[in-house]
């Protein structure tokens, strides 16, 4: 198989950066299906950090960087990040869907406004446009990245969308105007920027399969903020999950070969919605602290907890994984007991998988199992046996859960830290 996907099981920040790094060694493109620069993918080479919004992670390695249909993109930090690589010595190879979305100026004033609406229903939004963007392509009045080669059907699409954009603004009471030719020339000057990137990707990709190129599949976000499958409302506005990557690329799923689950070795989550095993004592600060645990998008703190393994499982489940990949496993070294999620309390009945009602959710209680922890890691391990007894057990307990076997182990920020299974 030609194709190996990379997906978070949590609710985002697993370490998919430095994963999908880690992978692209061996692939010839590396690509984006879903999502926009409401992620944050951040990947450290040596005193080297790079941290990348839109763009897949394997341009680092000078890998072909494919942003799919899927993804929906704001043309201004598009080609920040790619000035940004530019400035630092990376030309980026890249190819962009002609069918992917663009996020328009109109779309991140509503999705501020929006949020700001909901008063203590807030979702947690990164107020970047992406939920109205997605929105406006459902409805079937979007503008895509393949409008830009034609400034006569970018007039037209404006002419029709902006009349009804200016009406919402003034419903919220948002005194902006939305200035046709100003938007208009903005859309004209990202067009010279970005036509050589603009490419009929899907035929691309499939080129390369026929070829029988290595390609590696990114995901961004995490399954808990999959539209249909995360906690509901509190999600994001796209199919994170294994089947979102065949739809945002345009590739059928006979051509996947290994899923791969990356899961922190602990549950973070940014933004609102319900948390099961969140910790706010000693514990809680311990793992924000040494995990570092701020948002590369949002800069907010990150909420910390126990690793869930009923969210994991249901992750499993849902894209099919084949492997997990286990990262920050460095950040538990200290503490005298490690507990794990495995089922949830539930109304006074024990239950072993998520339910849909996100006030159900919320009154779910973890059930813990206890592990011991352990004092330190050796420097430099070579492989899973030089880890302490204590690590490995806990490693052994999360792939016997999961009934998935473990991949690849992140014991540090550098690439170098790292040991394959």
């Amino acid at each position: 198989m030609s194709i190996t996907v990379i997906l978070g099981t949590q609710w985002g920040d697993e370490g998919k950066g430095k994963v999908v790094d880690y992978y692209a060694d061996q692939a010839e493109y590396v690509v984006r299906f879903q999502g926009g620069n409401n992620a944050g993918h951040t990947i450290k080479v040596g005193r080297e950090e790079y941290k990348l919004h839109v763009i897949p992670s394997g341009v680092i390695q000078g890998k072909i960087g494919v942003i799919g249909n899927g993804v929906v993109i704001d043309p201004s930090v598009l080609l920040e990040e790619i000035t940004s690589l530019t400035q630092r010595g990376i030309t980026p190879k890249l190819m962009i869907s002609d069918r992917a979305h663009l996020i328009m100026p109109y779309h991140k004033l509503l999705d501020g406004i929006e949020e700001t609406s909901r008063g203590s229903q807030k979702i947690g939004t990164t107020k970047r446009g992406i939920g109205p963007c997605y929105s406006d392509k459902i409805a079937r009045r979007g503008i895509r990245v393949g409008d830009l080669k034609d400034p006569h059907r970018l007039e037209q699409l404006l002419d029709q969308i902006l009349p009804e954009k200016q009406t919402l603004l003034k419903t919220y009471g948002i005194n902006e105007t939305l200035d046709k030719k100003t938007i208009l020339n903005e859309l004209l000057d990202y067009s010279s920027k970005l036509a050589p990137y603009i490419k009929e990707t899907h035929l691309a990709l499939h080129a390369a399969i026929q070829q029988k190129k290595q390609i590696l599949y990114e995901g961004a976000q995490g399954t808990m903020l999959d539209v249909d499958f995360g906690t509901y409302p509190y999600t994001t506005s796209s199919h994170v999950i294994a089947g979102g990557a065949c739809i945002g690329t345009g590739i059928g799923p006979r051509h996947i070969g290994d899923i791969i689950g990356i899961v922190k070795a602990y549950t973070t989550r940014v933004g609102k919605g319900p948390f099961p095993t969140e910790l706010t004592d000693a514990v809680g600060k311990h793992l924000q602290q040494q995990g570092k645990e701020i948002g590369t998008t949002t800069s907010r703190t990150r909420r910390c907890g126990w690793l869930d393994l009923v969210v994991v499982n249901h992750s499993c489940i849902l894209s099919g994984i084949t492997k997990l990949a286990l990262t920050k496993v460095d950040v538990l070294t200290g503490l005298k007991t490690i507990k794990i999620c495995t089922e949830y309390k539930l109304n006074g009945k024990t239950i072993t998988s998520l339910p849909a009602n996100i006030d159900d959710f919320q009154k779910c209680t973890p059930i813990y199992t206890e592990l011991p922890g352990w004092k330190n890691l050796p420097q430099k391990p070579k492989t899973l046996q030089d880890l302490p007894n204590e690590t490995q057990q806990y490693l052994s307990f999360i792939s016997k859960y999961t009934k998935t076997p473990i991949a690849l182990v992140s014991i540090g920020p550098e690439r170098s830290e790292t040991l394959q299974c």
